[in-house]
């Protein structure tokens, strides 16, 4: 299993500064795609218009997150003027445009500051995509990934991207990019166990648990350090519509995997993206991109070893 890639039609780059601790992912689908966004954190920021079902163009040639909050989606000019020097893009009639869409997340307090993603790192991460197994960990738009921040930075933990496929029958797959940089907690779906999230102490390895606290009042309002981005791809045929409902099934998987998400200092963003001619059932395809996603998002964890003074659980 190659994660993400594991979709014909998709390449995976990462560009990652580790002395600023920042980066970017891209997800590149040259040949286009059909794409669906569903956004359940109220901090969220990107660029995400195309991703209507009523807007014009019917397939989009690449996806990009990346660190830096809003000053990161400046990294997409660089997905652009790659995929443009490719020839790849919607023909207007007038140029060919490339159509990227991109979300960032809130890596300031965690990163060096005042050193961001550039046009640079989005081409360099363009150029670096591949149709081999994903890079997890602290990588890409992972770099700067942080969980658990109820009691703030000192108290979280090292987070970063994590990926995941689930194979149907007939040869349909779905699967799922995650890069985490939640508020709250990651928990194993299946047992609600806490795996990485915010510790009682800065030099120990006892959790909080995030829920509690908020529920205690700990927490409210903006806190300015989170957000879950998520890519969720497919080879099997879907239109606009039901691409925007894979991508809410997916969401699901978000909800599974992190306590408490889709907070109001979350910019909680999932992106499914179509390509191929399979068949299949969108339910299906639905209870197996939530599976994949919430997957993706332990691995997030898992695979991430200790970075810039937080523990990790990776090796």
């Amino acid at each position: 299993m190659k994660g993400l890639t594991d979709i014909p039609g998709i390449l995976v780059g990462h560009a990652s500064d580790y002395e600023a601790r920042t980066g970017c992912t891209v997800v590149l689908c040259e040949a286009g795609a059909v794409g669906g966004l569903d956004v359940r954190g109220s901090a969220a920021e990107g660029q995400w218009a195309v991703l209507d079902p009523l807007h014009v163009t019917d397939r989009i040639h690449s996806v990009i997150f990346t660190g830096g909050s809003a000053f990161g989606i400046e990294a997409a000019s660089g997905v652009r003027r790659y995929l443009e020097h490719r020839g790849v893009g919607f023909n207007t009639g007038s140029a060919i445009v490339p159509i990227v869409v991109g979300g960032v997340l809130y890596d300031l307090g965690f990163a060096k500051k005042g050193i961001r993603p550039t046009r640079e790192t989005g081409e360099t991460a363009a150029g670096a995509a591949t149709d081999r197994a994903v890079a997890e960990g602290a990588i890409g738009a992972g770099t700067g990934a942080t969980v658990g921040k109820v009691l703030g930075m000192a108290n979280s933990m090292k987070s970063g991207v994590g990926s995941w496929t689930i194979t149907l029958s007939g040869g349909v797959m779905v699967s799922a990019l995650a890069v985490v940089n939640a508020v709250g907690d990651v928990r194993d779906p299946r047992t609600g166990k806490i795996l990485a999230g915010t510790r009682t102490t800065a030099s120990g390895m006892e959790f909080a648990d995030s829920e509690r606290l908020v529920l205690g009042g700990t927490a409210a309002g903006f806190r300015g350090a989170n957000t879950t981005l998520v890519c969720v791809a497919t080879n099997a045929m879907l239109d606009k519509i039901q691409a925007k409902k894979l991508a809410q099934f997916a969401s699901l998987g978000v909800a599974r995997a992190i306590a408490p998400v889709n907070m109001m200092s979350d910019g909680d963003t999932v992106v499914a993206l179509s390509l191929g001619t399979l068949k299949a059932n969108i339910d299906a395809l639905g209870v197996a991109a939530a599976s994949a996603t919430a997957q993706a998002i332990v691995r997030s964890v898992t695979e991430t070893k200790p970075m810039g003074g937080l523990p990790g659980l990776g090796k």
